[in-house]
């Protein structure tokens, strides 16, 4: 099949490991970026407007790009549209008169209240998506109430290549307890994280705007340096004894990329307690789960003692998250078959 990608295709993001991932399944992928298009309109003062008004000032640009960008593009089967928010319902609208079926792919939570107005064009051009693939159950029916014609739910997913293990880890990434991800403003990461470190429990910290954070001068010394991508992610996931995954209460997480990430890599997923987590992998022995930050010490500084035991669940977690199938090759086969099934029934509804 050949499938028109339309999503950001920097190094390291998921959306280029799900392109990438279509391609592994013999799929004829072209990609086109509309992040990379809108080049400095998405930086700096002007990147905060947009972001901050949906992009809806940018909407008659992208809808240009679009119509140059595809004008000679032939026999297109499919389009994916990941994340979407740049592309409001005139772009939808001038796809759709293509007559392909058209997926979109999102995995922040756009129907929430973290990203307040974001997610504006997204969300007015929900209609014209033939299948909107969604990460949390609440997107469902808020989808639906939005116009969805098909919406569905899908675990976060690895990168069966990007994140596979590797042989030798630099020793600059072994650490005892390490967090990798993003400080965010009122999720009280540094919080938690400090009280960690005042229990004696040695963190390592990797990740964007860590500067930001109040407490960053108590945090300087733990901080190794900023977001990783690639191989260097992946060592840093398994060169921890104990890897740590936080969720976004703002974006209504119940699990998170690092929920199957970590483990994938070979990491010990230590992550909050959850209805989603409790049904992905079983407690104690696949993963180690907390309510709240005492409870996190107090499983660390267990675990950091038992490295048979530590070592157990390691293990069995990394066998579990390969049999949930939620890799990008198997998420996206998943999504096909969902978007095929939707096809033929409405084919078979119109020849009616």
């Amino acid at each position: 099949m050949k499938i028109l990608y339309i999503g950001n295709s920097e190094f390291g993001t998921t959306s280029l490991h799900r392109a990438i991932a279509l391609e592994r399944l013999s799929h004829s992928v072209v990609l086109l970026d509309p992040y990379k298009a809108m080049g400095s309109r998405l930086k700096g003062f002007t990147g905060k407007i947009n972001y901050h008004s949906g992009y809806r000032f940018l909407q008659k640009i992208v809808l240009k790009w679009l119509r140059s960008s595809i004008k000679h593009l032939e026999d297109i089967q499919l389009i994916w549209i990941n994340s979407g928010e740049l592309l409001g319902s005139r772009s939808l609208k001038f796809l759709k008169e293509l007559g392909i079926p058209i997926v979109l792919y999102n995995n922040d939570d756009p129907t929430g209240t973290r990203d307040k107005r974001r997610f504006d064009m997204l969300l007015s051009a929900i209609p014209y998506y033939d299948l909107c693939v969604v990460r949390r159950e609440p997107n469902i029916e808020e989808y639906k109430a939005k116009g969805a014609q098909k919406v569905l739910h899908v675990y976060m997913s690895y990168d069966e290549i990007a994140h596979s293990p590797l042989e030798v880890i630099p020793i600059k990434f072994h650490s005892e307890v390490a967090f990798i991800g993003t400080w965010m403003r009122n999720e009280k990461r540094d919080v938690f994280l400090l009280k960690l470190i005042n229990a004696g429990i040695s963190v390592s910290i990797w990740g964007g705007r860590w500067q930001k954070s109040p407490y960053f001068e108590l945090l300087k010394p733990y901080y190794k340096g900023p977001f990783l991508k690639g191989k260097d992610y992946v060592a840093a996931m398994q060169g921890a004894k104990i890897c740590l995954g936080f969720l976004s209460k703002g974006n209504r997480d119940l699990h998170t990329r690092r929920s199957v990430e970590i483990p994938y890599a070979g990491g010990l997923l230590c992550a909050e307690r959850t209805s989603e987590h409790q049904k992905m992998f079983e407690e104690g022995k696949e993963a180690i789960f907390w309510y709240d930050a005492d409870e996190c010490i107090e499983l660390c500084k267990k675990f950091l003692k038992d490295d048979e035991k530590r070592e157990a669940i390691r293990l069995a977690g990394m066998k579990k998250v390969r049999n949930l199938k939620v890799g990008n090759e198997d998420t996206c086969q998943s999504i096909l078959r969902s978007l095929e099934e939707h096809v033929m029934k409405n084919e078979l509804l119109i020849r009616r």
